[in-house]
């Protein structure tokens, strides 16, 4: 019982010195208020009034105008020079002593490579510009459907002005080619000179 009363004595003595503390302390100069803040000015602003949206009218766009039409250049074939003087010599014919009275071919149609189209060479823009002349003369052969092949330069004067003209002139000729018992076959070793004058056709 005793140890009862003296917790008892503490705590009430406890408790009236925190509250004598507290008394002092609210009714100390110590403790200052603070000020209530002064009032924030506040400006409400007023929107304008909706105005309704305008409508602008799309402008019309002029399409531009088309170009002028350009020049047509109108380029003439080149036309080859065709030998049309082709001859001909018809086979022989031979009467057999048969009782049928019957007529045969004695030989085929044989004959050396004959000439078909034959093109002119262009002149050079610069041999004629220069006012240059000259000559070429080339080898081939004629394969057995008449074509001009293996061509070569045997000559030029002057050197390498006309060779390319005459070589790509001369691929383009065309011959009947040269017959063996009926069967074409190939010719070689040809020659031609071809001549590069001012006033030749063009």
């Amino acid at each position: 019982m005793k140890k009862i009363a003296i917790i008892t004595l503490l705590a009430g003595a406890t408790t009236f010195a925190l509250f004598a503390f507290m008394a002092f302390l609210i009714s100390s100069d110590q403790v200052k208020l603070i000020p209530p803040l002064d009032e924030v000015p506040v400006n409400v602003v007023s929107l304008p009034d909706d105005t309704p949206a305008q409508v602008k009218s799309r402008p019309k766009l002029q399409p531009p105008t088309p170009p002028p039409a350009m020049p047509r250049t109108i380029v003439s074939p080149e036309v080859g020079e065709v030998n049309t003087t082709l001859g001909y010599t018809p086979s022989g014919l031979q009467k057999m002593d048969n009782p049928l009275n019957t007529l045969s071919f004695s030989n085929k149609a044989d004959g050396d490579a004959r000439p078909l189209v034959r093109v002119n060479p262009k002149y050079p823009i610069g041999a004629a510009r220069d006012g240059i002349e000259g000559w070429v003369v080339l080898a081939f052969d004629i394969n057995a459907i008449g074509e001009v092949v293996n061509i070569s330069i045997v000559e030029s004067q002057p050197k390498r002005i006309f060779d390319k003209a005459a070589r790509q002139a001369l691929k383009k000729w065309k011959y009947r080619a040269k017959s063996v018992d009926g069967n074409a076959v190939t010719q070689q070793n040809f020659t031609v000179q071809l001549d590069f004058t001012m006033d030749q056709p063009s």
